[in-house]
């Protein structure tokens, strides 16, 4: 197995490594699952960039590599969930669409076919790592008295749950359009998919 595949897998391991220290009650074990989500992107980066720069380009690779991606961003979405700090009714229909899609795609390469990304999809993977990446930053170091202590009202304004709402709600506005223009800009596409070979 490849290198840039081994990231791959150890990507997905670290998944359930990650939902297991953040939703622990233990201070310490929440920050700790922000190294360990930290280490598992920047896994995605960096066996892109090998894969890219080495050729180490395999169909297992192109098949494994999105769905590790979806794997982690769902798993920290479902965590927020479960801790109260979002609804779990947004959360089901981001997860639902972002699987949704890539399973489209992966069909589309396996078979040959082509399923680009649009630059608003772009913009709306961007919009969500953003999002994932401040909850778990302001959340963890809410647990780290060092650093809350004296600046409680800093972290009341940064953690408001409306503000949480809101941005939650728009991006997922965003995620579900993308899902719904994807679906209808590639109908001739998903009609050829359904064809048995």
């Amino acid at each position: 197995m490849l290198l840039p595949n081994q990231l791959t897998v150890l990507r997905i391991i670290l998944t359930p490594v990650f939902l297991f220290l953040f939703l622990s009650d233990d201070s310490l074990f929440k920050q700790i699952s922000l190294g360990v989500f930290f280490i598992a992107a920047i896994t995605d980066w960096y066996d892109g960039w090998l894969a890219r720069k080495f050729n180490y380009i395999t169909n297992w690779g192109k098949f494994m590599d999105p769905l590790a991606d979806k794997i982690l961003t769902s798993a920290a979405f479902v965590a927020f969930g479960f801790l109260g700090i979002l609804e779990f009714w947004m959360i089901i229909l981001v997860v639902l669409r972002d699987f949704l899609v890539t399973g489209i795609r992966m069909l589309a390469d396996y078979k040959g076919e082509s399923m680009p990304t649009s630059m608003l999809a772009k913009w709306k993977t961007f919009l969500q790592m953003v999002f994932i990446y401040y909850l778990l930053i302001i959340f963890t170091l809410k647990t780290v008295s060092a650093i809350y202590s004296g600046n409680e009202k800093l972290f009341e304004l940064l953690t408001n749950s409306s503000f949480i709402y809101y941005s939650m709600l728009f991006i997922t506005l965003i995620t579900v359009y993308t899902g719904i223009t994807y679906l209808y800009a590639n109908r001739n596409l998903l009609g050829r998919l359904s064809q048995n070979d």
